[in-house]
């Protein structure tokens, strides 16, 4: 036991360092970003296209400070102002689908899948979806009335104390980050050298066959599923080295968990908005199932089709 809590420590801190790496200089950018003037600038920028996806230009706020920032800044940017019902949802249907993209795609590239790539599923998404809500759903023309708001943080007084900020912030995601990653590696092991992965494989096998991948990508889903992107990382640089996940089912991992992921925290955060969450947990889920089942299908199917391409030259060369 003694041996697989060291061996558990030891992998739980290399991939704290590798992803603290990336998330400690972005996480400080940011913060100090957000004090200067490129926020405001991109705000006012993006404005004159909110009505395209039935929004106001207030909308923007929210939409920049949560894509460049957290879901929290970006909920809390909702609060600050008067929205309609359905404006509220279709915020948080956007923002469930990007958020945080920075750092989540940064990270991701870690994995092995390329960070333009997860940055641009991410918002085709969320603007799509914005854009069928608003041509299906007529109603929702009432106010939204919010429940308790998140904490707002003081505003800094100077560069030194931004940059103070910036530090602190960043420090603590890296403390959280380890919080989490460290003792998930070391359960992790535990499952590994006991057995217990392959019988849990096995359970989930059947999913991950309707999604495409092979049952070796069970862990990574349930990671992401469960623990988001940035934290899940640590679980899917692990399934890439020790459990031989390939290039295609990384990437298939990475559209549902772009879709889907951290579904308890990020659903749950959401109720001060004051709109069903339900309704918001189910169009993730759905999305993420559809969308990653019919990329699967055909990302084998164009598989199988080359491979068989290949044979039958071979035969008819030989």
């Amino acid at each position: 036991m003694r041996g697989i809590i060291m061996r558990g420590l030891k992998q739980g801190l290399s991939v704290t360092w590798t992803l603290g790496k990336v998330i400690f200089p972005v996480t400080l950018i940011v913060t100090i970003l957000r004090f200067t003037p490129v926020l405001p600038w991109a705000m006012e920028k993006i404005a004159p296209f909110m009505a395209w996806l039935g929004l106001s230009g207030e909308a923007a706020v929210p939409l920049v400070l949560g894509n460049f920032l957290n879901l929290y800044a970006g909920i809390a940017a909702i609060l600050s102002f008067d929205f309609t019902v359905k404006e509220v949802f279709i915020l948080a249907v956007m923002l469930s689908f990007s958020h945080n993209l920075l750092i989540e795609s940064t990270v991701a590239s870690r994995v092995g899948v390329s960070w333009w790539f997860v940055i641009g599923f991410r918002l085709t998404l969320a603007f799509i979806s914005a854009a069928v809500i608003n041509l299906v759903w007529k109603g929702g023309k009432e106010m939204a009335v919010y429940g308790l708001a998140p904490k707002q943080e003081a505003t800094p007084d100077g560069w030194g104390e931004i940059v103070l900020q910036g530090l602190q912030t960043a420090t603590m995601g890296i403390l959280q980050l380890a919080l989490i990653v460290i003792p998930l590696m070391v359960f992790m092991q535990y499952l590994r050298e006991k057995g217990w992965l392959d019988i849990f494989s096995g359970w989930v096998a059947p999913a991950t066959k309707f999604l495409g991948m092979e049952r070796n990508t069970s862990m990574t889903l349930v990671a992401g599923l469960t623990i988001g992107l940035a934290y899940g990382a640590g679980m899917m640089i692990q399934a890439v080295k020790e459990d031989g996940v390939s290039r295609k089912d990384m990437y298939l991992a990475m559209i549902f968990l772009v879709s889907c992921h951290a579904v308890v925290e990020d659903t749950l955060i959401f109720i001060p908005l004051g709109i069903p969450v339900w309704p918001l947990l189910a169009f993730r889920l759905i999305t993420a199932i559809l969308l990653t089942a019919a990329i699967g299908f055909v990302w084998n199917r164009l598989e199988k089709n080359r491979e068989e391409h290949i044979h039958e030259h071979k035969y008819n060369t030989l």
